[in-house]
């Protein structure tokens, strides 16, 4: 605790550097000068400025002058945990800036903050901040569920980052009910030992009516459901029909074996392939929807589409980023139906190069709409029935594989990396209920419109790249060294090495994927690798994809889906047409961060969101299954637990609490050790777990292993 005389001269020094009008910034030595401290007392001064600078009082400029602390304040966006200290994450800024709860100025989750740094970073910890001021509050309503006393109620935030409940008096309850799912509207944030107070604005329903839980999620996300009525007047103007004279001026591919290659259940068709083969040379293409001629810039529609970024493809429904008159309908490249299309037409080699290719506006009419499924059966299976079905295609398909092969082997020689980790499918019944939970199967066809996808967004992205023009990249960043050192040390346990030097090559994280195959230890590694990669964003800098190894990369295969390939849609269109001239130049030059940013945090909500509802009917699936044993591996090792994913894809936690014995952490290892027996539970362990508990709200599944079980825990 600091004594009397040093807070004396913390407080006189505050007020000369923060309420003396007459003060100007200086550094130690002129403070020092001004104040008469002698020379061999200023390690003093400085232990007082230092002390300030810590605390966030008083801010330092880079060449040393101590300034008033919201003069070197950042802006950023503040995240809460609900154990009550934070996180501000700054734009431009590779790590977030740790807050202790003390020193988050009672700011809210999302909220636009200033702070200043307290301390840097250092090895593994992160830079420490003080919040000194709030710009704007990121959300302005709650999603929760409601629970009632006698004269008043709580919302009980969904998001549990919110580490306060909503206060609601009676007469904003708006007819709640304990128990209803609620849409509340922040009236105030709060101070210190106060809760912020709300009004309900809306009642989703009870929390155990079908189809809450997902429109909770919706809501919470503030995920729009209705088109405007703006949006809706434009859609009259679109017709059913491609018009006659859209069709002029096109490169007419009518005459192309040409088809789609989707899940079954799939209406939105962006993307239709033809191949065939000149002596060594293949001759692929790979025409895209072209959304952009009725979706134009400035419009309703594209202002819509800018500000929902994504389709969101959530367990029981999408909400799509442009209407269905659209998205299933004129832009979708529909079997039999004449098309507008932006084609990618590339030459490749027999060693999978692009030798030659053309970007142009075409007109196609797709021949077949075909499932994975199908594709599969005839290249995989050889089923006699499919093959017979579509005998006039099944040459193109061996032709697919053999071309896509190719591709795939030049990408992995580059050092591209696969992280294979399937994605959840989970089947409803028409109540809304979880009846089967399984991994989704990505079949050959599935890989082999990727691959193809993938030579045409590096294609595209390669010619606009030395065009020197205006573009929206697919970036990738190199991996923090730091993380990459700590991932190579913990190889080492197993015999395993990474070679790192100032930067790691995306082929050393590729060979030691390869080395680790099969292995017991490959699910543990393959995790940690994919942990220490940083995510792939937009960005206006053509900075490379580090997880394909690619030096350009772009997104130019969704239009329908994904606002970013439209948007580049349009600049191919106007360059095709004539080229970009210096005013449009510095139009796009002036948009085209923002779209950037804006798409970024659309994906990550989208993203979110659909983990979010995941989650909350994997709860569902699994409180039927209470009681009964599963085999699983440990995924995850914390302080406070280990997180096990069965094969199902479903994860659920074993808590600290829930096992037998005295374990602690070993945070180096990633192990949790019992300090009497020695047992040792680490990550990639096979374990046989028991489903105790689960709770929607919290979106958490309880699990004991089983042999810390009673016999009345286990469902026989």
């Amino acid at each position: 605790m600091k004594d009397e005389i040093f807070k004396e001269r913390e407080d006189m020094l505050e007020d000369l550097i923060v309420r003396n009008e007459f003060y100007v910034p200086m550094k130690t030595k002129e403070i020092a000068i001004l104040l008469n401290v002698p020379k061999e007392e200023r390690y003093l001064l400085q232990e007082v400025l230092d002390s300030l600078v810590s605390q966030g009082r008083i801010g330092v400029t880079k060449k040393g002058k101590y300034i008033k602390a919201e003069n070197v304040a950042l802006i950023g966006t503040f995240t809460m945990t609900n154990r009550g200290f934070g996180f501000v994450t700054i734009e431009g800024r590779e790590d977030d800036i740790f807050i202790k709860s003390s020193d988050t100025l009672n700011a809210f989750h999302m909220d636009k903050v200033k702070l200043v740094i307290t301390s840097e970073k250092k090895g593994d910890r992160h830079a420490e901040g003080k919040i000194v001021g709030i710009v704007e509050h990121g959300i302005t309503q709650i999603v929760g569920t409601y629970q009632k006393s006698k004269n008043f109620g709580f919302v009980v935030p969904d998001n549990n980052k919110i580490s306060v409940d909503l206060f609601i008096s009676k007469e904003y309850s708006n007819g709640a009910v304990e128990g209803s799912k609620v849409v509340a509207k922040i009236l105030n944030y709060g101070k210190p030992g106060k809760s912020p107070e709300g009004r309900i604005v809306e009642v989703i329903g009870h929390i155990n009516d079908p189809g809450t839980d997902i429109m909770s999620v919706i809501r919470g996300y503030d995920l729009p459901m209705e088109f405007p009525e703006e949006v809706k007047k434009e859609l009259k103007n679109i017709p059913d029909f491609v018009d006659e004279k859209d069709k002029a001026g096109r490169v007419d591919l009518r005459n192309l074996t040409t088809v789609t290659i989707d899940g079954e259940d799939a209406k939105d068709l962006d993307d239709a392939i033809t191949l065939s083969k000149e002596g060594d040379i293949y001759k692929l293409g790979v025409h895209i929807a072209d959304v952009s001629h009725y979706v134009t810039e400035g419009s309703s529609l594209d202002k819509e589409a800018l500000k929902r970024g994504t389709s969101v493809y959530l367990v029981d429904r999408v909400i799509p980023m442009i209407p269905h008159k659209l998205s299933n309908g004129i832009c979708s490249l529909n079997q039999g139906e004449d098309r507008l299309a932006l084609s990618c037409l590339m030459d490749i080699d027999s060693k999978g190069n692009v030798v030659g290719h053309r970007i142009c506006e075409t007109l196609i009419n797709v021949d077949r709409r075909m499932s994975y499924t199908s594709v599969k059966k005839i290249i995989l299976d050889k089923d006699e029935e499919e093959t017979k079905k579509y005998a006039d295609l099944v040459d193109m398909f061996f032709l697919m594989e053999e071309c896509a092969g190719l591709l795939r082997k030049k990408r992995f020689s580059r050092g591209s990396i696969d992280f294979d980790f399937p994605e959840s499918k989970i089947e409803l019944d028409e109540k809304g209920h979880p009846i089967k939970v399984s991994p989704y199967e990505r079949t050959t066809a599935n890989k082999i419109i990727e691959d193809f996808m993938l030579i045409a967004n590096e294609t595209v992205a390669e010619d606009f790249f030395w065009q020197e023009l205006p573009f929206l990249y697919r970036t990738h960043e190199n991996p923090d060294p730091e993380r990459i050192m700590k991932l190579s040390t913990f190889i080492n346990n197993f015999g395993h090495s990474l070679r790192v030097s100032e930067e790691v090559h995306p082929k050393e994280i590729q060979k030691l994927l390869a080395k680790i195959e099969g292995s017991e230890e490959e699910t543990l590694i393959s995790r940690l690798t994919l942990r220490s990669m940083k995510k792939a964003r937009y960005t206006t800098e053509c900075i490379g994809h580090f997880g394909l190894a690619a030096k350009y990369y772009c997104h130019f295969t969704s239009p329908i889906r994904r606002y970013p390939d439209l948007q580049i849609h349009r600049i191919i269109k106007e360059n095709l047409r004539g080229g970009l001239n210096k005013k449009r130049i510095d139009h796009y030059d002036r948009i085209l961060g923002e779209v950037a940013i804006q798409t970024s945090n659309t994906e990550r909500r989208a993203d979110e969101a659909e983990r979010d509802t995941d989650k909350i009917k994997m709860c569902e699936y699994m409180q039927d299954h209470i009681g009964e044993v599963f085999e699983g591996v440990i995924s995850g090792v914390t302080s406070w637990g280990i997180y096990v994913e069965l094969p199902n894809t479903i994860e659920g936690m074993v808590s600290l609490n829930n096992m037998n014995g005295y374990y602690i952490y070993d945070e180096n290892h990633y192990e949790m050790v019992e300090q009497t027996t020695n047992k040792t539970y680490k990550l990639g362990q096979k374990v046989s777990v028991v489903v105790i508990a689960t709770d929607k709200l919290l979106k958490n599944i309880d699990f004991k292993f089983l042999e810390d079980c009673y016999e009345d825990e286990i469902k026989r």
